[in-house]
C-alpha cells in the first residue's frame, strides 16, 4: 500500500471500530439492565436491542447515493451526527421508550456501505480487498473489546454510562474524519442515470450466488441478536454470575475463538478447501445454538458460547469477502449496499421478531426458529457449486 493508502485504511479502520465498539456494548447489557426501566417487556427490550437495524438498513443505500451526491465526508460526518444524538437520548432515557427511539435515531447513522465506498475511493483495486479485509478485522476487534468493556462501564455507571461513552465515542469519530482522512478527488461521474443504478440493484437482487450470501448474513445477525437476549440472564440466573462479573466470561470466550478459527482459516487458505471451511462454521453455529438453548450446565454453556463466537468471528470475516469475489464487474459497490442492508434487517429481526418470540413462546421457540434459519443457511450453502476458479483463489458462491 502507498502511504496514503495506509493512512487511509487505518484511519478508517479506526472509525469503523469506534462506532461499532458502541453498538456493540449494549449486546451483553440490555436484556439485563433495561429489564428494570418503566414499561418493560421481553418484546420491547428485543425491540429496543434491534431497531437500530431497521434504519441501519433502510437508510444504508439511500445515504450511500447522498454520497455519491454530495461527497463521502459530510454524509459520513452527518450519520455520527445522528449517532451522537441517539446516543444522548438513550442515555438520558427514563423508560425502555426512551431506549427504544434512542436507539432507532442510533441506527438514522447509516454509513456503513458510504465508509466502505470511501474505503474504495481512495485505494487502487489491487488493495481493495485487503483494505476491506483491515476494515472487517476491526470490527471483529471492537466486538471483542465492547463484550468486556460493556459490563465494566455498566457496573461503574449504569445503562447510562454506556450511552453516554457511545456519544463520546461517536465524537471522537468525527475528529478521526475531519482531521485525519482523506479527501477523495471528485469522480466526475454523473449520477443521474437513475435507470442504469436501478438495473445494478435488480441484476445484483436476481444474482443466486449474491443471494444466499445475503441470507447467510441475515441469520448470522438474526441469530447473534436473538441469542444475547437469553445469554446475560443465563449467566446471571442459571451459572450464578453477577452481572458485574460477566466480562470474566466474554473475555476467555472471545480470545480462545481466535484460536479456534486458525483450523478454519487453514482449511480454507492452505488447504484449498473454502467451501468444506465455510460449511462447517455454519455447522459449528448451529452446534453451539444447540449447546446454548439446550446444554443445561455450566460447563456446556461456557463450551457453547466459545464454539458461537469462533463461528461468528470466522463467518463475519469470510462473508464479505465472498461477497466481494462473487459479484459481477461493476456491481460490487451496489453488491455490498444491498449485503449491509441485509445484515441489519437480520439484526433488526433478531431483536424484534426475537423478543416477541422470548416473551410469547418462551426460550425454546427462540433457540428453534435460529436452528430453523442456520440448517436452511448450511443447505443453501452445501447445494451451491464452487465458483470455477484456480484452487488457491476458489471460494464457493454459498
Amino acid at each position: 500500500m502507498t502511504a496514503l493508502e495506509r493512512r487511509t485504511v487505518s484511519s478508517l479502520a479506526l472509525l469503523y471500530s469506534f462506532r461499532m465498539l458502541g453498538l456493540f456494548m449494549v449486546l451483553p447489557l440490555l436484556a439485563l439492565y433495561a429489564a428494570d426501566l418503566p414499561g418493560a417487556t421481553p418484546t420491547l427490550i428485543g425491540l429496543a436491542l434491534g431497531i437500530y437495524g431497521l434504519t441501519q438498513a433502510l437508510l444504508q443505500i439511500p445515504f450511500g447515493w447522498l454520497s455519491d451526491q454530495v461527497g463521502r465526508k459530510p454524509v459520513i460526518v452527518g450519520g455520527l451526527v445522528l449517532f451522537a444524538l441517539g446516543s444522548a437520548l438513550a442515555a438520558s432515557a427514563d423508560s425502555i421508550y426512551g431506549i427504544v427511539a434512542g436507539r432507532t435515531l442510533q441506527g438514522a447513522g447509516a454509513i456503513a456501505s458510504t465508509v466502505m465506498a470511501l474505503v474504495a475511493d481512495l485505494t487502487r483495486e489491487e488493495q481493495r480487498t485487503k483494505a476491506m479485509a483491515v476494515v472487517g478485522m476491526s470490527i471483529g476487534l471492537s466486538f471483542a473489546v465492547a463484550l468486556v468493556l460493556g459490563p465494566l462501564v455498566a457496573a461503574a455507571g449504569g445503562l447510562s454510562a454506556v450511552f453516554w461513552v457511545t456519544t463520546a465515542l461517536a465524537a471522537i469519530g468525527m475528529a478521526i474524519v475531519l482531521l485525519l482522512v482523506p479527501t477523495p478527488p471528485a469522480s466526475g461521474i454523473d449520477h443521474s442515470e437513475v435507470g442504469a443504478r436501478a438495473g445494478l440493484i435488480g441484476r445484483s437482487l436476481r444474482d443466486r450466488a449474491l443471494a444466499r450470501l445475503n441470507f447467510g448474513v441475515f441469520t448470522l445477525h438474526f441469530t447473534l441478536m436473538a441469542c444475547f437476549l437469553v445469554v446475560p440472564a443465563f449467566l446471571e440466573q442459571v451459572v450464578g454470575l453477577d452481572r458485574d462479573s460477566h466480562w470474566q466470561v466474554y473475555l476467555p470466550a472471545l480470545v480462545l475463538s481466535i484460536a479456534g478459527m486458525v483450523p478454519l482459516m487453514i482449511m480454507a487458505e492452505r488447504g484449498g478447501r473454502p467451501r468444506q471451511a465455510f460449511l462447517l462454521g455454519i455447522g459449528l453455529l448451529l452446534l453451539a445454538v444447540t449447546a446454548l438453548g439446550f446444554g443445561g450446565s455450566a460447563l456446556v454453556f461456557y463450551a457453547a458460547l466459545w464454539l458461537f463466537f469462533v463461528a461468528f468471528n470466522y463467518l463475519e470475516a469470510t462473508l464479505p469477502s465472498l461477497v466481494s469475489k462473487t459479484v459481477f464487474p461493476g456491481g460490487k459497490g451496489t453488491a455490498m449496499g444491498i449485503y449491509s442492508t441485509c445484515q441489519f434487517m437480520g439484526v433488526f429481526a433478531g431483536g424484534a421478531a426475537g423478543g416477541w418470540l422470548l416473551q410469547h413462546a418462551g426460550v425454546t421457540a427462540l433457540i428453534g426458529a435460529c436452528l430453523l434459519l442456520a440448517a436452511l443457511w448450511w443447505l443453501l450453502a452445501w447445494r451451491a457449486r464452487p465458483l470455477a476458479v484456480a484452487p488457491r483463489a476458489q471460494v464457493s458462491d454459498a
